[in-house]
């Protein structure tokens, strides 16, 4: 095995998620920032949690919306 071609290891890597958890970990990097870990993660906790990336969720709901208002205009 070739010597000095590995990146370098860090046993007490920092990961830090968006809902305030920390933890460590091993990891090639430092420090890890992270928007969802297994303390805030629907699967987890049980509680659902939308995570609304690009505004889809709310796109998909006036489409919802619509198609309601237009099935009740028809009946």
């Amino acid at each position: 095995m070739k010597k000095e071609i590995h990146p370098k290891y860090f046993k007490n890597s920092k990961v830090t998620c968006s809902c305030g958890n920390t933890f460590t970990v091993g990891s090639t990097q430092e420090s890890i920032n992270t928007e969802i870990c297994s303390a805030c993660h629907p699967f987890y906790t049980g509680k659902e949690k939308i995570v609304d990336s690009m505004g889809r969720v709310e796109r998909f709901k006036k489409k919802l919306e619509k198609k309601a208002n237009l099935s009740q205009k028809k009946s």
